[in-house]
C-alpha cells in the first residue's frame, strides 16, 4: 500500500471539497439512465455516490424513496417510516427530498426532534423498540455514506427487523428505482416541502433519548461511572455528536468530547493513508489527532459519521486493530453475559482474524462465518440465535443482558462503551486483554491490500468454483480448504478463501472500483504473511488466465 506523504497531517484548504458546488450539483445534475455508473446500485450497505459524478443526485433520492414506498406496500409495512441523516453535505438535502416523496405517498414519517443528526444504531434501536410495542410495523431510511469522503452521499434502507436490508429487498428497490429514472420519474409521487409539513405526516420524536435510556440494558454503565473511567471521544464531525453528551449526562460519566466541530467539508480531519479525507476510525492516519491525546485519557474512543463503526485507543496500546478488539470483546462478553443462551452462535465475516475462531472455540461456542456484509447477522441477532456479529472493518453489535436484540445494525456506541466496561470491570485496557490472548494463542499477522483488477479478473473471482483452484500448496503449507461459499451460512463469497495450517487469504472484487481486495493472515510471521499475499496474487492471475 502506497502511503501519501501527508498522511496523518491535518487537511489544508486545497484538500477540501467545494461544498456549495457539491450541493448545487445535487439539484442541477441528473443521472443518465443508460449509464451504469449513474444508476442505483446497492452494495453491502446502501446506495452511495457523488453528486459530481451524477451517482447521488436529487432524482436518485426521489426514485429510491418511491421504490421503498412500493416495497412497503407489497410487504404490508404500514407503520411509520423512521428517517435520519448524518453530517455529510449531501445528507440533509437528500433527507428533505425523501420527505417530499414519503409525504406525497401518505407515509407517516418520524424524524428526530429539533432536526438533529441521527446515527445508524439509534435508528436501528428505534425501529426495534417501536415494533415491540405496535402491530403496525415501522422501518427506516438513513441518509449517510458512512465513513466515506465529504463529497459522497448515501442512503440505506432498514426493514422492520432494524438491520440492513438483504439482497432480495435491495434488489427490488434498485430495479424499481432505476425504472423510475429511465421513465423520467413518471410514477413518483411527491409534494413540495411546505405541503409535506402541512400534511401532519411528519412527526418529531426523540429517538436519541430512547436510545440513550436503553443503553443501561446492554452495557454496564453503572460500572463505568463507578470506576471513573476517564474517556475522550472524537465523533469525527459526525452524528455521534448529538448523542455522546447525552450519554455522559444521563450516566454520570467522566467523558470529554475532544472535537465538537461539524463541518461538511470535514476540514478538521487528518488525511488518510492515501491523502483523502475519510472519517475512518480504524485508520491510524485519520485518527492521528485523537492518538495525540491518548495519554490524557484511560480510553479514547471514536465513531465515523453515522456511528456504525468504532475506534478504540488505549493509553497502553494506541489504536487497536479492529480484529484484535473484536476478539477481546467476544472473549469478555462470553464471560460476562450470563443471560445469553449457551447455544447462540458468534458471527464473524470470513475476512476477520482467525484469533476470533480460537476465542470462540475456547468458550465452546458455535462460530458462524459469513460473507462480507453485516446483513448476514441481522436475522440471528433478531431471533436470538446469534449473540455477536462483527466485521473486520470495525463494525459489530450484540444483544442486551437478557439476550434480546438491542440494535441489529453495526453499533459504534455500544462497542465503544463496552471497551470502557472492560476497563472498569477488569481494571485492564482492551489492549492488555489482547496481549493475554496472544500469549495464549500466539501472534497473528493480518493485512489487507488492494490490487488492480481487469474485467477478466473480476469475472473470474465472481464465478469461481473450488475446483478451479488448481493448486495444492500455499506458502509452504498444504491447502486445507478452498471456499467459494461461506461455511456459516452457505452464501456465495463473491470471491475465494484459501486456508492452510498457518494462514489464509481471501480475495473479492470491489463493487465500485477496478480493484480486488486481498485479505491475508499468518499465525507464523510477517515474512510468511508477505509470502501468502504474493502467492495469492500469483494464484489469482493464473486462475483468471
Amino acid at each position: 500500500m502506497t502511503i501519501h506523504d501527508r498522511a496523518g497531517t491535518l487537511a489544508r484548504s486545497v484538500d477540501l471539497v467545494d461544498i456549495p458546488r457539491l450541493i448545487s450539483s445535487f439539484y442541477t445534475l441528473s443521472p443518465r439512465a443508460d449509464k451504469v455508473a449513474e444508476q442505483v446500485s446497492f452494495g453491502t450497505s446502501g446506495h452511495r455516490g457523488s453528486a459530481f459524478k451524477r451517482s447521488f443526485n436529487q432524482n436518485h433520492i426521489y426514485a429510491i424513496t418511491q421504490a421503498v414506498v412500493d416495497y412497503r406496500r407489497q410487504a404490508g409495512i404500514n407503520g411509520p417510516l423512521l428517517l435520519g441523516f448524518d453530517t455529510h453535505a449531501l445528507s440533509q438535502p437528500a433527507f428533505y427530498a425523501a420527505i417530499e416523496v414519503l409525504a406525497g405517498n401518505g407515509v407517516t414519517v418520524h424524524i428526530q426532534s429539533q432536526h438533529q443528526f441521527v446515527p445508524t444504531p439509534v435508528l436501528s434501536n428505534a425501529i426495534i423498540q417501536h415494533n415491540r410495542k405496535h402491530t403496525e410495523l415501522a422501518d427506516g431510511l438513513i441518509l449517510t455514506p458512512s465513513h466515506n469522503p465529504p463529497q459522497d452521499g448515501g442512503i440505506k434502507y432498514n426493514p422492520p427487523h432494524g438491520g440492513p436490508a438483504d439482497t432480495d429487498v435491495t434488489g427490488f428497490i434498485a430495479d424499481r428505482a432505476n425504472g423510475y429514472l429511465a421513465a423520467g420519474l413518471e410514477g413518483v409521487r411527491r409534494v413540495n416541502r411546505d405541503i409535506a409539513d402541512a400534511t401532519g405526516l411528519i412527526k418529531s420524536v426523540d429517538m436519541i433519548g430512547t436510545y440513550v435510556e436503553a443503553l443501561g440494558s446492554v452495557v454496564d454503565m453503572a460500572a463505568i461511572a463507578k470506576a471513573k473511567v476517564k474517556i475522550g471521544v472524537d465523533p469525527m464531525g459526525g452524528a455521534a455528536l448529538s448523542v455522546w453528551p447525552r450519554i455522559a449526562e444521563r450516566y454520570g460519566l467522566d467523558l470529554t468530547v475532544t472535537n465538537d466541530r461539524v463541518d461538511p467539508a470535514f476540514g478538521f480531519m487528518a488525511l488518510d493513508h492515501d491523502g483523502a479525507i475519510r472519517m475512518d476510525c480504524s485508520s491510524t492516519a485519520a485518527m492521528s489527532p485523537l492518538l495525540a491525546l491518548k495519554d490524557q485519557f484511560d480510553l479514547a474512543l471514536a465513531n465515523d459519521p453515522d456511528a456504525d463503526r468504532h475506534g478504540i485507543v488505549c493509553r497502553d496500546g494506541g489504536l487497536m486493530n479492529p480484529n484484535h478488539y473484536l476478539a477481546v470483546a467476544i472473549d469478555y462478553l462470553l464471560g460476562h453475559r450470563l443471560g445469553w443462551g449457551s447455544d447462540a452462535a458468534i458471527g464473524k465475516t470470513l475476512v476477520s482474524s482467525a484469533m476470533i475462531d480460537k476465542v470462540v472455540e475456547m468458550h465452546q461456542r458455535t462460530l458462524m462465518e459469513v460473507p462480507v456484509g453485516f446483513k448476514w447477522f441481522v436475522d440471528g441477532l433478531s431471533n436470538g440465535t446469534v449473540a455477536f456479529g462483527g466485521e473486520e472493518s470495525a463494525g459489530a453489535s450484540f444483544p442486551d443482558f437478557s439476550g434480546a436484540a438491542f440494535s441489529t445494525d453495526k453499533d459504534g456506541f455500544i462497542l465503544c462503551l463496552l471497551a470502557a466496561e472492560i476497563q472498569a470491570v477488569t481494571g485492564q485496557s482492551p489492549a492488555a486483554h489482547y496481549a493475554k490472548l496472544e500469549q495464549q494463542f500466539g501472534q497473528h499477522f493480518y493485512r489487507r491490500i488492494d490490487a488492480p483488477a481487469s474485467d477478466k479478473i473480476r469475472n473470474a473471482l465472481q464465478n469461481l468454483s473450488a475446483d478451479d483452484l488448481g493448486a495444492t500448496e500455499l506458502a509452504g503449507d498444504a491447502i486445507e480448504q478452498a471456499l467459494t461459499n461461506a461455511p456459516g451460512n452457505g452464501a456465495a463469497i463473491g470471491g475465494l478463501k484459501v486456508v492452510t495450517k498457518r494462514g489464509w487469504f481471501a480475495a473479492r472484487p470491489s463493487g465500485t472500483e477496478p480493484i480486488y481486495k486481498i485479505y491475508a493472515e499468518s499465525s507464523d510471521s510477517e515474512a510468511h504473511l508477505a509470502e501468502l499475499l504474493e502467492q495469492a496474487q500469483q494464484l489469482i492471475a493464473k486462475i483468471s488466465g
